[in-house]
């Protein structure tokens, strides 16, 4: 698949009022979409209460169509003046490869419950590292934002595969008062990981508070230890298997501490020294076989499917 030129649908200038009437009883409007690659891409959809309501490490519970599975997303942002909350996706599996196909500016998203989760605790810490890895470089950035806000100096952190991937560099430089970029290959920023960004900041700064990181889990082991010889706090996000979100189905247990814990409810955020995330990526590939065979079913009915749509109306 080529890379998808990066477009932005509509402007926040033509986004009406928020009007709370919109949502009583109602699907919920998409009003802009962004596509940052052949796979990641932005919606913000308008719901003047959650976006009141929502705060920074929250999450949402995301309904396609009436027949769609419930998919948990980390709010990326959130404007309470215009009404709309901002999610940044990544079509990997059969519900988001749909979302991508489907969800265009105009149309309306079935079901959005939220904001779930416990918000993240942005203290009164004196300097702090944001970092966000991949698409974790999204919901990193309404914290980064709130600790600038609080008036914490921020250090952000964000990593890339190369270049092209590369999304919100503007946003981050708005709110951080330093920024690395690191990418795989060198194509823009430093050559490197996250980790590398991190042990940079550690370097250059000596009074760190706090670090917060946000991405694949794998990322945020290393990140987590990366700062555990230097004894700095750091605060995971998890977003492990969610169904329900409200903690009954225990579909999202993770290991903390030696105890378990519902990242729904208990989270998302986690002390990353003390979270097993061993266990936790064991428990992400439990369902592998089943997605794929989600996503293969889904791309043959897409294809053969693709004939009666040619001569009519197109999404």
């Amino acid at each position: 698949m080529s890379r998808t030129t990066v477009t932005l649908q509509t402007s926040h200038e033509d986004i009406p009022a928020p009007d709370d009437s919109a949502t009583n009883g109602a699907t919920f409007e998409i009003v802009a979409r962004e596509d940052f690659s052949d796979v990641t891409f932005l919606l913000e959809f308008r719901h003047p209460q959650m976006a009141r309501a929502a705060r920074p490490g929250q999450f949402v519970i995301v309904l396609l169509h009436e027949h769609s599975e419930r998919i948990p997303l980390t709010i990326a942002d959130f404007d309470r003046d215009r009404g709309t909350v901002t999610l940044v996706i990544q079509a990997v599996g059969k519900t988001t490869r749909e979302m991508q196909q489907d969800c265009r500016v105009g149309n309306r998203l079935f079901g959005v419950v939220g904001p779930m989760g416990v918000p993240s605790h942005i203290g009164k810490v004196r300097k702090v590292v944001c970092v966000g890895g991949g698409l974790g470089v999204a919901p990193v950035f309404p914290q980064a934002r709130a600790f600038k806000k609080n008036g914490a100096y921020v250090i952000g952190v964000v990593g890339f595969r190369s270049e092209d991937l590369v999304f919100w560099r503007d946003k981050f430089e708005s709110v951080c008062d330093e920024f690395i970029l690191c990418t795989d290959d060198g194509s823009a920023g430093i050559k490197g990981r996250v980790t590398d960004g991190i042990e940079m900041a550690i370097e250059n700064h000596n009074d760190i508070d706090e670090v917060v990181a946000i991405g694949p889990p794998i990322m945020m082991k290393f990140s987590a230890e990366t700062t555990r010889p230097h004894n700095i706090r750091t605060t995971v996000s998890l977003n492990p298997i969610m169904v329900d979100g409200t903690g009954m189905c225990g579909g999202c247990r993770v290991t903390v501490d030696g105890q378990q814990k519902f990242a729904c409810v208990d989270g998302p955020d986690f002390d990353g020294h003390k979270v097993d995330f061993d266990n936790l990526m064991n428990r992400l590939a439990r369902f592998t076989d089943e997605e794929k065979r989600a996503v293969k079913k889904w791309s043959e009915h897409c294809h053969q499917a693709a004939p009666q749509t040619q001569t009519g109306d197109q999404g």
